[in-house]
């Protein structure tokens, strides 16, 4: 895997390699977001979303 590139679909795969379900990654969402939105904004753009999906995802 190539950290230049790593998508959506792989970073949900580590996740859940480590244990992490649904839930627990909406969570982790729901943190980020609070402690540092900008930081977050531009994680979920790094990993090439779609503008729509980031304001979903931010949302939660």
């Amino acid at each position: 895997m190539n950290s230049a590139n790593v998508s959506k679909e792989q970073w949900v795969e580590m996740f859940q390699e480590i244990g992490l379900d649904d839930a627990t990654m909406a969570q982790w969402h729901r943190v980020f977001e609070q402690r540092n939105p900008q930081g977050h904004q531009k994680f979920l753009e790094w990993l090439n979303i779609s503008g729509n999906e980031i304001a979903e995802i931010r949302s939660l």
